[in-house]
């Protein structure tokens, strides 16, 4: 089946996609940026970010309720879901819980600016980034870009680390603990390897967001210690008193290399 090509429109105007059982796709030119799930039950808001992201070459399936959403997800197989909080028949947090108990997909909360909570609860449900309303669609591109970036690693860099019964491999990311597989999320995963690349060296909290999401650190963003218990509790590190993955306090975090023969 030919794809559908949206032809541009007056500013404001929303392109008619196609329906399908309660949800629409609308598709783009095949330029290889991947299929993306958008769950966000405002229409309008909807049909604009998909108008937009399918101008950039996504292919984009658009869901307006939540308890559609898993069964979108399982039919479309996107390579990343943009998942609003507050919808109409599921919260996005059981949802971004249901695909993430299947699929390590990349997921993307869009959450209210004055909300912290929302932030901390999305990244703890599973949640890989966020993105504050209202939405900036070239902030959105990006963030979208920069987890593809992430999922396909680059070749000419060294893709495999380990120290002790640790090991992480960067081609297929995958990270095992004495043998066992460790299932991680994309920003789990990219800020084990950041910090285990810098193995010995503290990094602060602005580092770790920079090259992470691309933004500096205002003193109340949260995400970075909400990945970081994450990953403690998944590598059993003790939280109390973690060995592996230290606090240094005033300074940041440091990956300990030792703490692995253990």
């Amino acid at each position: 089946m030919l794809p559908v090509i949206t032809v541009p429109s007056p500013i404001g105007a929303i392109m008619p996609p196609t329906s399908h059982k309660g949800w629409q796709t609308v598709v783009m030119d095949n330029l290889g940026f991947g299929k993306v799930l958008l769950v966000e039950d405002d229409e309008k808001l909807a049909g604009l970010i998909a108008h937009f992201l399918s101008q950039h070459g996504f292919e984009v399936r658009q869901v307006h309720r939540g308890d559609l959403a898993l069964a979108a997800f399982l039919e479309f197989k996107p390579k990343i879901v943009v998942l609003d909080l507050m919808l109409p028949g599921q919260s996005g947090l059981h949802v971004c819980r249901e695909i993430r108990s299947v699929s390590d997909t990349p997921i993307v909360i869009l959450t209210a600016k004055e909300d912290d909570l929302d932030h901390i609860l999305g990244l703890e449900s599973g949640a890989d980034d966020y993105v504050i309303k209202p939405i900036k669609p070239p902030v959105l591109l990006a963030r979208l870009r920069a987890l593809q970036r992430r999922q396909a690693p680059d070749s000419g860099v060294c893709s495999a680390l380990e120290f002790g019964n640790l090991s992480i491999d960067r081609s297929c990311r995958e990270v095992r603990l004495a043998g066992e597989v460790i299932e991680m999320t994309t920003m789990e995963f990219e800020l084990l390897w950041l910090l285990a690349s810098a193995a010995g060296k503290v990094l602060s909290r602005d580092d770790i967001l920079n090259r992470m999401r691309g933004i500096a650190f205002d003193g109340l963003n949260r995400s970075v210690d909400v990945y970081i218990s994450k990953l403690r509790g998944k590598l059993k590190d003790n939280p109390r008193e973690p060995v592996c993955i230290k606090t240094i306090w005033g300074k940041g975090y440091l990956f300990n290399p030792f703490a692995w023969e253990l």
